[in-house]
């Protein structure tokens, strides 16, 4: 298994320490502009996960065939 280019690491690596850096500096913020913030990040999120999933179980079933391919007795 291949751990992918080099550049393809570097920008895993910026992104988890962009949104490490992110998280604390929010606990500075006005609570108004945190509270907004983290509200649209969770919603973001969800939307996200929601969206993969789905994605996922539509790959599997378009691998799984909508033809009469399965086992027959004759």
């Amino acid at each position: 298994m291949s751990k992918g280019s080099l550049l393809q690491r570097l920008g895993r690596w910026g992104a988890m320490i962009a949104v490490g850096g992110s998280a604390f500096q929010v606990s500075g913020c006005d609570p108004a502009v945190r509270d907004t913030l983290l509200a649209g990040l969770e919603a973001t999120t969800g939307s996200l996960a929601d969206t993969l999933i789905s994605a996922f179980f539509i790959s599997l079933d378009d691998d799984a065939g909508t033809g009469d391919e399965g086992l027959t007795t004759t």
